[in-house]
């Protein structure tokens, strides 16, 4: 069950995503009569959804059997029939919606064709474009009277860091930009975190990074006033607007845990008078995946552990949503490792099943690889625990929550950064006498994938099992084939296309190292996925059977993974089941 979004001028109806039915799917909620609706219904699941600000109208994004492509569609609140929400426009990659109260939608697109795109789209007329450009950019906001639309882009080239421009819906001429990139010649990117939600009110919620971190600060396009606020805490901060505009609902994280506040902006709603109070918001130890302040003052927040599966709660002790059918079972609490590695200290989550060690342990990858693991409810890792698996998760140089300079580290010398950090934390785990070095499983999905199979190359002496799901296998093929928003991001890690870094390419693609694999490979791989296009799995998996090298290859009629849940319980048992086969398990007989 997700956290529910609510309408902003009938906070009574929300929309919410859950999987009860087997698949995940978007769900209506009329929080007046208590009455839920299944609002979607497709084989392969649907997730990306919003509501228009009076309530009336679900938009959801329709692409094909999970591929990403595809168009806009809304249907009434109350149930109804499907109907185009932007008609003119093409099928295309997303990248950002706003609607606003008069039925305006401002749309965010992207294809290999035209780059990125930004259209209004009034009811009843042809969209207009109002933004063109061929590197990554997206809609980031609208302001609550519709008159201003905030456009994150990457113009500069660095599709790491974005800047800001705000335009005037009108025409999309240009009231003000923001870059803290100087250009894209400083490693400094901004964030879109909303408009005040007030009539009239220019004010935007900015995140930087001008200290090392993000955190937020509110920016006026009008006059160019930017203001700081001062929140003194370590890590991450990112925030959103309480409804009133009175007050920010501050997002922290730290050290692979998150925490809430709520930050006073005063009487003046600019952090004067009696702001800058910072206050906390109670939640229980974990992590806080998503939070949404309530017009009544309460705060709604999605939370869930690594011992304990998700639940979204209510500061007013109550829980806001009870998924029927199965509760998924808990898991075994993480504890922190901290390991000195060649770019600094490095934090793993580690879970340990009963017994005592050493076990055989799986290095679980995270993705992104902007992202981060953190000690929150993952059911792969709980899985493997069940099954006499240790699980260790790396938060290797790239990824999020440790600073700015963390994230950055990973440039040029792509995939062997971050397996440097993971080989720094397998001798930690071998010499603390939690691994058998014999029966070390590296494993992981999407970038996590790519790191395993590069790093089954680049280390094959370690590893007994690589178990990679929809991952990056030929970096240059992979280039050619995905989405044109993963190019400009492969041209900012490496430093220029495969024509014009041909040897960082060559260095970072694991199909280089294919003939050094000495393990057993299972791969498994997504025949839509426009983010690890299958042409490139297929390349990597015809070398390892030139080789008769031992391996299963797993596709499935899906895109970058699975929402369907029998589809996910298979994937994992595929899993366990391939691991077991070579790696001997206490209590069960491994080959």
């Amino acid at each position: 069950m997700g956290l529910p979004d609510w309408a902003e001028d009938a906070p009574a109806r929300s929309l919410f995503v859950s999987n009860a039915t087997g698949t995940f799917e978007l769900y209506a909620w009329d929080r007046a009569t208590g009455g839920q609706r299944q609002a979607t219904d497709r084989p392969n699941g649907t997730t990306d959804g919003t509501l228009s600000p009076d309530g009336e109208w679900i938009w959801w994004f329709s692409d094909t059997d999970g591929d990403e492509f595809g168009v806009w569609m809304r249907q009434p609140f109350a149930g109804g029939p499907d109907e185009p929400a932007t008609p003119g426009l093409a099928a295309s990659f997303p990248a950002g919606l706003s609607i606003a109260r008069d039925g305006t939608a401002v749309v965010g697109r992207s294809t290999d064709d035209e780059g990125s795109t930004v259209h209004v789209v009034r009811p009843g007329q042809p969209p207009v474009e109002i933004y063109r450009h061929r590197e990554s950019a997206g809609v980031g906001g609208l302001s609550h009277d519709g008159s201003l639309i905030a456009i994150e882009h990457t113009e500069h080239g660095d599709a790491m860091h974005s800047a800001i421009r705000v335009v005037r819906a009108e025409d999309g001429s240009t009231v003000a930009e923001l870059d803290d990139s100087n250009g894209g010649t400083e490693e400094l990117g901004l964030s879109v975190m909303g408009f005040a939600p007030v009539d009239g009110d220019p004010r935007l919620l900015v995140g930087h990074q001008r200290r090392g971190r993000w955190e937020p600060m509110i920016w006026d396009p009008l006059t160019g006033v930017e203001t700081a606020l001062e929140i003194d805490l370590p890590g991450d901060v990112g925030a959103d607007w309480y409804p009133d505009g009175s007050a920010l609902l501050v997002e922290h994280e730290y050290q692979a845990r998150s925490e809430l506040w709520r930050y006073g902006l005063g009487a003046a709603g600019d952090g004067s008078a009696d702001g800058g109070a910072l206050t906390r918001v109670e939640t229980p130890a974990g992590t806080v995946s998503g939070a949404t302040a309530r017009p009544d003052g309460t705060v709604e927040f999605l939370w869930s552990s690594a011992a304990q599966p998700p639940e979204v709660r209510s500061t007013s002790g109550k829980v806001v949503l009870d998924p029927p059918g199965m509760k998924a079972p808990g898991s075994v609490p993480v504890t922190d490792a901290w390991v000195d590695g060649p770019g600094g200290r490095i934090h793993a989550l580690v879970q340990r099943p009963a017994g005592e060690g050493p076990f055989p342990t799986v290095f679980d990858i995270h993705g992104g690889p902007t992202w981060h693991d953190s000690d929150a409810f993952a059911s792969s890792p709980a899985a493997w625990v069940d099954h006499g698996f240790a699980v260790v998760r790396v938060n290797y140089r790239g990824s999020t929550g440790y600073g700015r300079a963390w994230t950055d580290a990973l440039k040029h010398r792509v995939g062997l950064i971050e397996l440097e950090d993971i080989d720094a934390v397998r001798k930690w785990a071998v010499s603390s006498g939690l691994a058998d070095p014999k029966r070390l499983v590296l494993a992981g999905g999407s970038w996590g994938g790519y790191l395993t199979l590069l790093g089954l190359g680049t280390q094959p002496e370690v590893w007994a099992v690589g178990l990679a799901a929809v991952p990056v296998a030929d970096y240059v093929t992979a280039y050619n084939d995905e989405m044109e928003a993963l190019k400009a991001m492969d041209r900012t890690l490496l430093g220029g296309t495969p024509e014009e870094v041909p040897e960082r390419f060559e260095a970072s693609s694991p199909l280089t190292y294919v003939d050094k694999v000495r393990a057993p490979v299972y791969i498994s791989a997504g025949v839509n996925d426009p983010r690890c296009p299958i042409r490139q799995v297929e390349n990597y998996v015809q070398r390892l059977e030139q080789r008769g090298h031992p391996h299963e290859v797993y596709r499935y009629d899906a895109g970058h993974g699975s929402l369907v849940v029998e589809e996910r319980i298979k994937q994992i048992r595929l899993e366990l089941e391939f691991a077991q086969r070579y790696v001997e398990v206490a209590g069960e007989a491994g080959a």
